[in-house]
C-alpha cells in the first residue's frame, strides 16, 4: 500500500507578486539602511526633533526639559560661575547627543553628516558646544549650520517672507528676501513660552482652586464633602510638569477684545487707595483669599454655572470638564472684580487630577484662565517688551519700503507657542487692528468720570479763562499725535499669513496656501528638504575643525582679568554676527598690493 505525502503545489511565478511603486523606484536612497542621508537636528531649549533628510516628520520629538530648559539668556554670572555653567551645559549637550545616535536614530555618528538647524540668536557658546561634542565625542564627519527661518519658508514652498518664530525664550522675527535672511532687520521680544507659563503658573495660585484627597478611606460616611475642603492650589502641587501640561493641552487663546470693554481690565489693585484700617493686617486679608496652608481650609459651599457640567475625574493626569468653582461667602469679592477677565471668556473649567494612588487631589482650572492666560503674548506698549504684532510691524519699519507689500502678504508662523490653539488667529486680528486704529486726536480727549469733590486734584483747582478756538491757519501748525504706524497703514489689505487657518484672511490669494505642516515642525522639515537636495549652509569637515583648532591653540593670549580662564575652543565657526570688516575707513577701491601710489600729492 503506497503512502501519500501531501505536498504543496507551486506554480512558476513570472513577475513579481507586487510591484514597486513610482516613489520608491525613484528613491536614490533609504534612511533605514544608506548612509548618504544627512541627520537633521533641530535643537530647543526644551524640544528637540531629530530625523533622517528626505522624510517628511521627525523619527522623534522629545523634551529635554530641565527645570527651565537646558540653556537661557542670563549670562551675567561672575567668570568662575559662567565657567562651571557652561560646563555643564556641554555635558547635558553631550548626554543628549549620545542618546540620540544610539538610542533614537539607531546608527553610527562616523558615518553620517550632520544638518543642525540654527535660531539665529543661538548663544555662540552654545553653538559651539554643539559642534565640540559632535567633531571630538562622536567624530562626525561633517557639519553644517542653516538659518531656521529660511529653512521655514522653504518648507513652505516660498523664498521670501516674514517669518514669526514664537519659541520658548523669546518671539523673533525675521525677513527673508530671495532666501537671503536680513539678520540686521531682526526684531525680537522677550514675550514667549517662558512668559506664557510664569504668568499661567501666577494665574492658577491666584484663582485656582485645589481639593485635597481625604484623610481617611474608613468610608463614604466619614467622607468631607468637596466644598469644605477646597482651597488654593499650594505652590507644590504646581510642578513644571503640570504647569507645562496645562498650557499645551488645556490652554488655547480666545479672540480680541472689543475696544470699549477693554478700558474696564485696567483698573488693577494698585489703583485703589488703602485705607488705615488696612496698614496692619495680613495680605490674605487685603486680597480676601483663604490662607496658603496645608491643613484643609474650610470655605463656603461651591457654585457651579448653569453652562457647565460636571465632570468625573479619571487617571492622574486626567483632564475633565466642570463647572465654574468659586467661593461665594461674604469675605470673597464678586468673581467680576476679582477676575476681570471672566466676563470675557465662554470656556468651562477643568478638574485634573493630581497625584498617584488612592490620595490622589484635583486641581480646578478656571475657564477664563485658560482662554485669556496668552493675553500675555499680546499686551504690548512696553519699549523692551513688545507684543508679538507690535514686533512683527516694527521689522515691517525697518525693511526697505520696496520689499513691505511683498513680505507682509508672506507671513510664516512657526515655532512650539504658536501652536496653542487660536494662536494664529489671535496674531493676524491684532496685527490687523493696529494697522487700522488710528491714533486719537489730542484736541478731542477721552471722556472721563468726575472726579470726586472731596478729592482735591489738579481739575478741581481754578484755571485760568481758556483761549480762543484756533483758526483754520493756526490749526494747522498743531502738533500732531506721532503715529509710529502711519506708513504701514496702506499695507492693510495686503495681510496674508501663510499658515492660517481656514477662515482668516480668506480675501487675500497667500492666505493658507502653505503646506498643512506643524508650525513647530516647518524648520526640521525645510531642513529635511534642504538635505535631500544637499543645499545648506557652509558644510565643515573635521579635519578643518581639528586644524582651526590646533592653530588657535598655538596662539599666544594674554590673560584679562575678570574673563573666564584658559581658551575658549570653537569660535571660529562661521556665524552671521563675524562679518568681515575692513580696518579702517571704508575703501572706495581695492587696490593690488605692490602697486606703487605717490602720497605725496
Amino acid at each position: 500500500m503506497s503512502s501519500v505525502v501531501p505536498t504543496t503545489p507551486t506554480t512558476t511565478r513570472v513577475l513579481r507578486p507586487t510591484l514597486d511603486s513610482p516613489h520608491y523606484t525613484t528613491t536614490r536612497r533609504h534612511s533605514l539602511y544608506g548612509t548618504e542621508d544627512r541627520i537633521i537636528l533641530d535643537p530647543g531649549s526644551r524640544v528637540w526633533k531629530v530625523g533622517f533628510s528626505g522624510e517628511g516628520k521627525p523619527r522623534d520629538v522629545f523634551s529635554v526639559n530641565d527645570g527651565e530648559g537646558l540653556w537661557n539668556f542670563n549670562t551675567m554670572r561672575p567668570a568662575a560661575e559662567r565657567e562651571e555653567f557652561e560646563r555643564l551645559i556641554e555635558q547635558k549637550i553631550q548626554d543628549w547627543l549620545r542618546k540620540v545616535f544610539y538610542n533614537k536614530l539607531l546608527v553610527d555618528p562616523k558615518a553620517r553628516k550632520i544638518i543642525i538647524v540654527e535660531h539665529p540668536l543661538l548663544p555662540l557658546c552654545v553653538k559651539n558646544m554643539f559642534a565640540k561634542v559632535l567633531f571630538q565625542n562622536l567624530q562626525v564627519p561633517s557639519l553644517s549650520f542653516a538659518p531656521s527661518h529660511v529653512l521655514a519658508l522653504l518648507a513652505a514652498g516660498r523664498i521670501t517672507g516674514l517669518v514669526i518664530d514664537c519659541g520658548h525664550l523669546e518671539t523673533t522675527v525675521l525677513p527673508v528676501f530671495s532666501s537671503r535672511p536680513l539678520f540686521s532687520l531682526l526684531c525680537t521680544t522677550p514675550l514667549a513660552g517662558a512668559r506664557l507659563t510664569t504668568h499661567l503658573r501666577a494665574l492658577l495660585l491666584l484663582h485656582g482652586t485645589y481639593i485635597p484627597p481625604q484623610s481617611t478611606l474608613a468610608g463614604p460616611a466619614t467622607s468631607v464633602p468637596e466644598m469644605q475642603r477646597a482651597k488654593r492650589i499650594p505652590a507644590s502641587i504646581l510642578t513644571d510638569t503640570l504647569v507645562e501640561a496645562i498650557k499645551t493641552r488645556a490652554c488655547f487663546v480666545g479672540g480680541p477684545i472689543p475696544p470699549e470693554e477693554e478700558q474696564d481690565l485696567d483698573v488693577t489693585m494698585m489703583d485703589i487707595a488703602p485705607t488705615p484700617s488696612s496698614a496692619s493686617v495680613s495680605d490674605a486679608e487685603i486680597y480676601d483669599t483663604p490662607p496658603m496652608s496645608g491643613a484643609h481650609t474650610p470655605v463656603t459651599p461651591l457654585r457651579t454655572t448653569a453652562s457647565s457640567a460636571a465632570g468625573s475625574v479619571s487617571g492622574a493626569g486626567s483632564v475633565s470638564g466642570t463647572g465654574s468653582v468659586s467661593g461665594v461667602g461674604p469675605g470673597r469679592r464678586e468673581e467680576r472684580e476679582v477676575d476681570p477677565m471672566a466676563k470675557h471668556s465662554r470656556a468651562t473649567d477643568l478638574r485634573i487630577a493630581v497625584g498617584t494612588g488612592a490620595g490622589r487631589g484635583v486641581v480646578i482650572i478656571p475657564g477664563w484662565v485658560r482662554e485669556r492666560a496668552a493675553e500675555a503674548l499680546f499686551t504690548g506698549g512696553d519699549v523692551d517688551e513688545r507684543s508679538a504684532a507690535e514686533t512683527i510691524l516694527d521689522c515691517l519699519r525697518k525693511v526697505p519700503v520696496d520689499l513691505r507689500k511683498e513680505l507682509i502678504s508672506s507671513i510664516l508662523v512657526v515655532g512650539g507657542t504658536s501652536m496653542l490653539s487660536g494662536f494664529v488667529s489671535r496674531l493676524y486680528a491684532e496685527v490687523k487692528s493696529l494697522l487700522s486704529t488710528p491714533v486719537p486726536n489730542p484736541e478731542t480727549p477721552p471722556m472721563s468720570d468726575p472726579p470726586s469733590p472731596t478729592t482735591p486734584t489738579v481739575s478741581t483747582l481754578p484755571r485760568p479763562p481758556a483761549p480762543p478756538p484756533l483758526s483754520a491757519v493756526s490749526k494747522r501748525w498743531v502738533r500732531q499725535p506721532y503715529d509710529p504706524y502711519a506708513r504701514l497703514r496702506p499695507l492693510a489689505p495686503h495681510l496674508a499669513v501663510l499658515n492660517a487657518p481656514a477662515g482668516v484672511g480668506d480675501g487675500h490669494q497667500n492666505s493658507g496656501k502653505a503646506p498643512a505642516f506643524a508650525p513647530a515642525a516647518l524648520p526640521w522639515v525645510g531642513g529635511s528638504l534642504a538635505g535631500s537636495l544637499k543645499i545648506g549652509g557652509e558644510e565643515i569637515s573635521r579635519e578643518k575643525y581639528e586644524e582651526a583648532a590646533m592653530a588657535m591653540e598655538e596662539t599666544e593670549t594674554i590673560p584679562v582679568p575678570g574673563i573666564v580662564s584658559g581658551r575658549r575652543e570653537g569660535y571660529f565657526l562661521p556665524d552671521w554676527t563675524k562679518g568681515v570688516m575692513m580696518v579702517g575707513a571704508p575703501n572706495a577701491s581695492i587696490i593690488p598690493q605692490g602697486t606703487d601710489m605717490d602720497t605725496t600729492t
